[in-house]
């Protein structure tokens, strides 16, 4: 499918932090740009802004002065909506409230030409709702950007019961010529990102409600073990909790109370104190002048042991950090008098990968006490923290043998209660679950989930590859232990993730 020609006129309605940016993309891209705002004077002063962007951007040696100078000419601020008349495309940006997005469209459907593409940047409302009232609900698709729209690659093409294929398409290969990653999507609650990304949310909520670790340590072991460029508290805090809240809420609501997306109380009660973050100064952290974030907590250092012997099989996640290990001096030989799970016995404790069971249950079940489970890391090669949990039942010799071995490896440890899952695990397993019943409910598919997850929040792997790299079965094995220790159906397995595995036992994947 073609994308719409330069020449084309591209029509914004409304000019806040998105309309301004989707006018600075297009113009950017070549199109003849028609902003409108009912606001005069907000549409003159967004496009001031765009041209001192334009204005930066040259300074910095990213645009040509004659570019930007051409850029810049072609954005005009319109004072009707009838000046819109001759757009190809109409993208809005206005409030998020159905009414008002249904009824500026039922009014542009009377101005624009036939052929004319509406286009929603709604994050959240049914695209199939809000074409409703249309005569021509067909021509109405959604184009979610993501803010800083310049900045973020991502755009999700949503098309509602009605949309027509080829619009859909259409703006799927416009948003590639502007320079963006776009995905199909099917339009159901939360589309892509804003489904897929709750578990984000959720299990670290769950993790501090369950007393794992506090904030701070929580967020360091998901960027320091794996690779999220923000932990979830720090960018609850940076969303706003009145904005995170009310997305998670309405998902939920959505989803007919669907306990997958359930929302924390301990969210709730930031939201009544008025603890929005960022914004009002605190949220799960303090912020101001003068205010110290919160330590992570770290063990201390430990004496390094004598020995170090890997137990159980093969294993593709154990591997990378038993070569970081052998990179620290220790020989590894192979002990044979364990079970076949694969890990490492240092000194009298069994040390193993966490498959969504406590620490203190694998001891339990395995009658060996001094037991102690590591959480999932993203590169073993690169990563500067590990995170542990001890059973109850380990003494501290073993397990500060433990910690010593890791530091030995150049890792800082944190220890996080015995709690389910740990944190990296039980979070990029619950990610990848939603996804992957997201494409089996044929919201998009799983290259599409991959591409949104890392353009649209900056995951550091798509959720899909990363449970390829873990290997699904281990994903299910982890989903299913959590299932056991809370019995909650909020940790119930996809179909879709069973039914590859039962396809391809030893080789399932989402990727070729």
């Amino acid at each position: 499918m073609q994308a719409l020609p330069k020449e084309s006129i591209v029509a914004v309605v409304g000019s806040g932090a998105m309309g301004s940016g989707i006018a600075q993309v297009a113009a950017t891209a070549g199109h003849q740009v028609l902003l409108f705002d009912t606001r005069v004077e907000a549409a003159d002063k967004a496009i001031d802004g765009i041209k001192a962007t334009y204005a930066k951007l040259v300074e910095k040696g990213r645009m040509g002065a004659v570019e930007a100078d051409l850029a810049g000419e072609r954005l005009k601020r319109i004072g009707t909506l009838q000046e819109a008349a001759k757009a190809a495309l109409v993208v809005e940006a206005i409030v998020e409230n159905l009414d008002a997005k249904r009824a500026l469209f039922t009014e542009l459907e009377g101005i624009v030409l036939d052929d004319c593409i509406l286009a929603t940047n709604t994050s959240s409302i049914s695209v199939t709702a809000i074409a409703a009232p249309l005569r021509r609900p067909e021509r109405l698709v959604g184009m979610h950007f993501f803010n800083p729209v310049p900045l973020m690659a991502l755009v999700e093409v949503i098309s509602g019961i009605a949309t027509s294929r080829q619009v859909a398409d259409t703006v799927h290969a416009t948003a590639e010529a502007w320079g963006k990653n776009p995905v199909h999507a099917k339009s159901t609650p939360g589309f892509i990102v804003n489904r897929v990304a709750r578990p984000y949310y959720a299990e670290s909520l769950r993790l501090l409600l369950e007393q794992a670790g506090d904030p701070a340590t929580i967020d360091a072991v998901l960027r320091d073990c794996g690779g999220f460029r923000m932990g979830a508290f720090e960018l609850m805090d940076l969303i706003g909790h009145d904005v995170n809240f009310s997305v998670t809420n309405s998902v939920y609501d959505a989803y007919f109370g669907d306990p997958r997306f359930t929302p924390s109380i301990l969210q709730q009660e930031l939201v009544n104190a008025g603890f929005l973050g960022r914004k009002t100064g605190r949220g799960f952290y303090r912020y101001g002048e003068g205010v110290e974030k919160p330590a992570v907590h770290t063990e201390a250092p430990q004496a390094r042991p004598d020995s170090v012997a890997l137990i159980g099989g093969e294993s593709s996640t154990l591997a990378p950090l038993a070569a970081r290990l052998a990179a620290a001096g220790f020989e590894l030989p192979r002990h044979e008098a364990f079970e076949g799970t694969p890990g490492f016995l240092c000194g009298a404790a069994a040390v193993y990968l966490t498959d969504g069971r406590t620490a203190t249950e694998r001891a339990a079940e395995t009658w060996h006490p001094d037991t102690v489970i590591y959480d999932l890391l993203l590169d073993a090669g690169k990563a500067t923290r590990i995170a542990l949990a001890r059973a109850d039942q380990c003494s501290d010799a073993a397990y500060n043998a433990v910690v010593g071995m890791f530091q030995a490896a150049g890792l800082a440890v944190t220890r996080l209660d015995d709690v389910p899952g740990m944190a990296v695990m039980r979070t990029v397993a619950m990610l990848a679950n939603e996804a992957a019943d997201a494409v089996n409910q044929g919201v998009c598919s799983a290259v599409a989930v991959d591409i949104a997850m890392q353009k649209g929040v900056n995951y550091p792997r798509g959720p899909l590859a990363w449970a390829d790299s873990i290997g699904l079965q281990q994903v299910v094995t982890v989903l299913s232990h959590l299932a056991a220790s809370y019995g909650e159906d909020r940790y119930r397995v996809s179909p879709l993730l069973r039914r590859k595995i039962a396809a391809n036992p030893t080789g399932a994947r989402f990727h070729a």
